[in-house]
């Protein structure tokens, strides 16, 4: 499930230091690690977390694994031979989220090789598929994989950590192991452009304080925050909104991109406008009713999005691409009703 592959990751993780934009601002847009050039010259060499890749000549045939690495190759018009299932968000027996499975249908392929590999990489399935590359650049491989994967072909692994690459970053690192770059960095202007254009229409989502959270209502005696490093975390910020100082203080010297907290301590979250998080419509009320967790305002006063779990919108937090047009109108219709409820706290 989703979110099993993120609490794995908890602890023990490092925080990969976050790139932003000018100053170093926590609330500013995130940017790239990458450098600004959009030519393409072979071999190559793509320096990521295991070391270098060095890719020959420009890939003809593209696998993607892991999480919304397919979507890069798909925006940009290429199908890929291979791409892993979907394991959270899907509403029917396709495997893909629908955006996914829209675009490759519209590339004119309506039975996508999908492998199977929601319990582990499924490396015969992804050889066979014979691809020149293997984006990966949000992901959570290990050495021991990107290794293996390695004698398969290419792999364009994570900068830095585990689950941490932007949406920004993801784009471009695919799109450079595919030979694309001048159209990765297109499309990344192109998606800023259109979230810029969405967010206008929002005037009450801008300097809201907003951040990324975990309940799990059978046990509200402690949570989860997801801190800056976070990708869902970070396009809050595109969307108009700033970090809390509470958030921005709790990732200082943070090794992990989210952190467990105790409701006891929930008061130290008094400065947060809206809450974002996964659950049911029940979940507000059980977190009102809740001692310590109703004495925070986002929490008494309903500023709380709820995302329905295990929805497209939900996969959505994480974007790619192909999601953030696809759900945006929606993501922002959802914050702007809980951002009016915040009013002007």
């Amino acid at each position: 499930m989703f979110l099993n592959r993120y609490k794995k990751m908890f602890i023990g993780l490092s925080l990969a230091t976050l790139i932003l934009n000018g100053c170093g601002d926590l609330n500013e847009s995130v940017s790239t690690t990458l450098p600004s050039t959009d030519i393409d010259a072979y071999p190559m060499v793509i320096e990521h977390a295991f070391g270098q890749t060095t890719i020959v000549e420009k890939p003809e045939r593209i696998a993607a694994i892991s999480w919304g690495n397919q979507d890069v190759p798909l925006a940009l018009g290429v199908a890929p031979v291979g791409t892993s299932m979907a394991n959270y968000g899907v509403t029917d027996d396709s495997g893909l989220l629908p955006w996914t499975r829209e675009a490759y249908a519209h590339l004119g392929v309506d039975s996508p090789v999908i492998f199977d590999d929601a319990a582990g990489l499924d490396y015969e399935a992804i050889s066979l598929s014979e691809p020149d590359v293997i984006l990966a650049a949000y992901s959570g491989i290990t050495k021991e994989e990107y290794d293996l994967l390695s004698s398969i072909a290419p792999v364009v692994a994570y900068p830095e950590m585990p689950w941490q690459t932007y949406w920004r970053d993801q784009i471009r690192l695919d799109a450079k192991g595919m030979g694309m770059t001048k159209e990765g960095n297109d499309l990344v202007k192109s998606l800023e452009s259109l979230i810029a254009e969405k967010v206008s229409a929002y005037p009450e989502l801008s300097g809201k304080r907003a951040a990324f959270f975990w309940f799990t209502p059978s046990d509200l005696g402690k949570f989860y925050v997801y801190l800056p490093a976070d990708p869902r975390a970070a396009y809050l910020i595109d969307l108009g909104m700033i970090f809390p100082p509470s958030v921005l203080e709790l990732s200082e010297d943070e090794t992990s991109f989210a952190l467990e907290l105790s409701a006891e301590n929930a008061d130290i979250l008094s400065d947060v406008d809206i809450i974002v998080t996964y659950g049911s419509d029940e979940l507000l009320l059980e977190m009102q009713n809740d001692a310590l967790l109703g004495l925070i305002p986002a929490i008494k006063n309903g500023a709380v999005l709820i995302i329905p779990a295990g929805t497209p919108l939900a996969a959505s937090g994480s974007p790619s691409p192909l999601s953030i047009p696809y759900t945006i109108d929606s993501y922002l219709e959802l914050l702007s009703n809980a951002a009016i409820k915040a009013g002007n706290l």
